[in-house]
């Protein structure tokens, strides 16, 4: 009513498990949408039967409205969605790694934007948090960052719309030298990819070649148990074993060198670093000048509460 929508499309209940309370706004209303704008929450955990409309299994709360975002979603339709820091970086779950692969497969992440930290602190959130918008229908090939995280905020001093008109003024001229900035930047995602795939290749032609031999040496063990010599089929076995372990070690680091594309976190590179550059001397040295004024202040204080009584 506040924004003049006179039928209202409201549903309350569990999204991720369809469980409703209260569902009688919502008849009518259609299965996907052309723009999806939300704020999932983070850091929840569901249990299986959130879990089981969806490919890739987690109890991470944020990962699974991910999916379900693309699941609602029109060819062609838009969204922006606000998403924890966590699940940007994060390599080391397979179900962080599959969903947002299977985002940047089947949409077009085309702009994240990196808030500052405590964005939400007025609302008792203290997570880091970043805008992600996409387009379904096309495979990403460059994302460009836009990074707020350098503007304090707090609950005295919140974020407002404001602090966004550098975002206004630049996100229609990405892929334009005039969108790259002290704090915006493009990542070209396709390029990244790939240098990534030339990397792990070798480790996959290891891996390929050490299951190969494997396979070779248990041909021939069983040939040697057929021929009554179990001895030699034994003696065969070590080798194997140690085969099939080379060949896990190469996956495993072809995984983790393909699986690290993946890490989306807004990283500055044209962030200039400060270097304490200071000798272990000159610090011992600082932190005697400190110890020195602490304990002019102490002997001040003292002084004053003697005046006092």
């Amino acid at each position: 009513m506040l924004h003049g929508i006179d039928e209202p499309r409201l549903w309350h209940g569990n999204t991720l498990t369809r469980q409703t309370i209260y569902g009688g706004l919502w008849e009518g209303a259609p299965e996907r949408f052309h723009i999806v704008l939300t704020n999932p929450p983070f850091g929840g955990k569901e249990g299986k039967e959130a879990q089981s409309p969806f490919a890739f299994k987690t109890r991470a709360t944020q990962v699974l409205f991910v999916q379900y975002v693309m699941q609602i979603i029109e060819p062609g339709g838009r969204c922006g969605i606000v998403m924890d820091e966590g699940l940007l970086y994060r390599t080391n779950e397979e179900a962080f790694v599959k969903t947002k692969r299977k985002l940047l497969d089947e949409c077009d992440v085309w702009c994240i934007v990196s808030l500052p930290a405590g964005a939400f602190t007025g609302s008792g959130a203290g997570v880091k948090t970043n805008l992600v918008f996409f387009t379904k229908g096309r495979k990403t090939e460059r994302i460009w960052y836009h990074d707020l995280s350098h503007i304090k905020v707090g609950k005295k001093n919140p974020l407002t719309l404001k602090q966004f008109d550098g975002l206004f003024e630049l996100i229609d001229k990405r892929g334009t030298p005039e969108a790259e900035t002290e704090h915006s930047w493009t990542v070209d995602f396709a390029s990244r990819r790939r240098q990534a795939a030339e990397e792990a290749a070798p480790h996959r032609r290891e891996a390929d070649a050490q299951r190969e031999k494997a396979a070779t040496l248990r041909e021939q063990a069983r040939a040697h148990k057929k021929s009554n010599q179990p001895s030699l089929a034994d003696a065969l076995q070590a080798e194997i074993e140690a085969a099939e372990r080379r060949a896990r070690d190469a996956t495993a680091k072809a995984q983790a060198i393909e699986d690290a594309v993946y890490d989306l976190k807004a990283v500055n590179p044209r962030e200039k670093k400060v270097t304490d550059t200071r000798t272990p001397a000159e610090l011992l040295a600082a932190i005697a000048e400190k110890g020195r004024d602490v304990e002019v202040a102490l002997e001040r204080l003292r002084s004053l509460l003697q005046g006092g009584s």
